[in-house]
């Protein structure tokens, strides 16, 4: 692991926190997966608008990021999609001569008029020339003629249009220079050092130890009214989610952050148009798919409030002075990819069902620079520059720091990393994620995921056709209709974080658990959770 490190203190800013240079990635995390070209939208979805003539000018840019997020079956989709548009523009071509003379052919039989006088003239009744008559049906069944091979070729063209679609929107994000290419993350810095595992005395106990002690956890009743990856949260323990829920709003409120209470229920094809597919690259389930009449629109269960948060502004445009937009909903989260079960995914670090309180952020079109090779030198040109080169990477920082607050409040001792291209997922250009050290883990890796900031540029708005008008000079009337980017994050995943507060608050002298300081105020200011008597 490459090591930038430096220590994070609560009123630091995060730019004088952390180092920012910037990087690419390979596919299919377990959150996030490409849209599957057989699971098409209804007529009534936002209409995606994929950048085409970027796949096609830059094709080899697309096909080495496929390589590098481990999506080799979509290695050759650029090339595919330059071979599909030839063929369309070569239908094209060939449909001007034909248009061309379909319209002749119209002009023709409208000014035509089979009937003429007599040969005597004057007002002797008109008869019908049959050298007329036979010009006239000769000049329609050319036109007829003429109509049904423009309507097949039009019928190729959709094909073609269709296919070039399907590939480009399976393709995933550009890769932001800063994000490591391979398997290995970046270190960037440490939150609370202080209270390292070095300086910690006394036993590691498991959360699930310590819930079935103090009558806060119950598994076993889950597992039979639900399955595995289900739980039940007893006592003290709902008043600690409770908390946790009300202090990430609070913090997130103060920060000028607006509150939402999204629907947990959403149609599948908003989750595809955020990068979240019912099914992986391998066939395995990611989303639970509700079942529902024959021929109404599939709904799924929302694997995180990202998706009916991003859904929101769908089908709108911003005006340049709104953004950037920023938004926090509390969501129940649904995963069907629990994982197998094993030491590692025992209890509540791995589950099925959770509260999650989510950060998303709207903001104008970024200026970035993206990994163009393996090796991570050179960028692309696909980035314009715009009128903002700031603000994006601010409201990034901003966001960043806001998790990494809540974090620190907490006095959870963890780690912020810049994750590599093989952990984007399809939607993501940079990611960087929050790690909490988790005694029960330390076997093996005692390090667990409680937070993560996606970059995800213009994917999830093209793919939901959300706008925003820029101000721009060189726009005939001022004024461009332009993608803005967008941004995710968590603030607070309830399980993984309570499972850190129980297992490095545990306190073995006094048999109990010690509340978080900050989360006094939302539990009756409750300090102390001991056994029941």
């Amino acid at each position: 692991m490459a090591h930038n490190l430096s220590v994070y203190h609560p009123r630091a800013s995060s730019t004088a926190w952390a180092y920012y240079n910037y990087r690419l990635f390979p596919i299919c995390s377990s959150r996030h997966f490409s849209i599957k070209p057989d699971l098409q939208p209804p007529p009534t979805a936002p209409k995606p608008s994929i950048n085409l003539k970027a796949i096609r000018d830059f094709p080899e840019y697309y096909r080495q990021n496929c390589l590098n997020r481990n999506c080799p079956s979509l290695a050759g989709a650029p090339e595919r999609i330059i071979t599909l548009y030839g063929e369309w523009t070569g239908l094209q071509k060939g449909l001007r001569g034909d248009r061309e003379r379909q319209n002749t052919l119209s002009a023709q039989l409208r000014s035509r008029n089979p009937l003429t006088h007599g040969p005597h003239g004057g007002g002797e009744k008109t008869e019908v020339i049959a050298e007329g008559q036979e010009a006239k049906e000769s000049l329609l069944a050319e036109a007829k003629y003429i109509k049904a091979k423009i309507s097949e070729v039009e019928k190729n063209e959709k094909v073609l249009e269709n296919e070039m679609k399907n590939l480009a929107i399976q393709l995933p994000n550009w890769t932001h220079k800063e994000s490591p290419i391979g398997t290995e993350p970046k270190l960037l810095g440490y939150i609370n050092p202080e209270v390292a595992p070095s300086q910690r005395t006394g036993p590691r106990v498991s959360h699930t130890q310590i819930g079935a002690q103090l009558g806060l956890l119950d598994f076993s009743a889950a597992g039979r009214v639900s399955g595995w990856g289900w739980y039940y949260l007893l006592n003290e323990a709902v008043l600690l989610e409770q908390a946790l829920i009300n202090h990430a709003l609070s913090s997130a409120m103060k920060r000028g952050w607006k509150l939402v209470s999204p629907p947990n229920i959403v149609y599948s094809h908003m989750a595809s148009a955020c990068g979240f597919s019912p099914r992986d690259q391998h066939g395995e389930q990611q989303i639970y798919t509700l079942g529902g009449t024959e021929g109404k629109i599939q709904h799924c269960l929302a694997g995180t409030a990202e998706i009916p948060l991003a859904g929101l502004y769908a089908d709108k445009t911003f005006a340049e002075d709104q953004l950037p937009a920023k938004l926090v909903g509390v969501g129940r989260a649904y995963r069907a990819e629990a994982g197998a079960r094993g030491v590692d995914t025992k209890g509540l670090f791995r589950v099925h069902e959770f509260t999650k309180v989510e950060l998303f952020a709207w903001g104008p079109p970024g200026q970035e620079e993206f990994s163009t090779t393996k090796g991570g030198s050179g960028t692309s040109p696909i980035i314009k520059p715009t009128n903002n080169t700031t603000t994006f990477t601010s409201l990034f920082d901003e966001m960043l720091d806001l998790q990494k607050s809540i974090i620190c409040s907490l006095g959870l001792h963890a780690r912020v990393l810049e994750m590599p291209t093989t952990d984007l997922g399809a939607a993501a250009s940079r990611k960087v994620d929050i790690e909490v050290y988790m005694p029960s883990r330390e076997a093996k890796d005692p390090w667990g995921e409680v937070s993560s900031l996606s970059n995800c540029t213009d994917y999830q708005s093209r793919r939901l056709n959300t706008r925003v008008k820029m101000v721009r000079k060189d726009a005939p009337s001022g004024v461009k209709s332009e993608f803005p980017w967008t941004l995710n994050g968590t603030a607070v995943a309830v399980p993984r974080v309570l499972m850190a507060i129980l297992e490095n608050g545990w306190s073995e002298e006094r048999d109990g658990v010690v509340v978080p300081e900050v989360l006094r105020g939302y539990m009756g200011g409750l300090e102390f959770i001991g056994r029941k008597k």
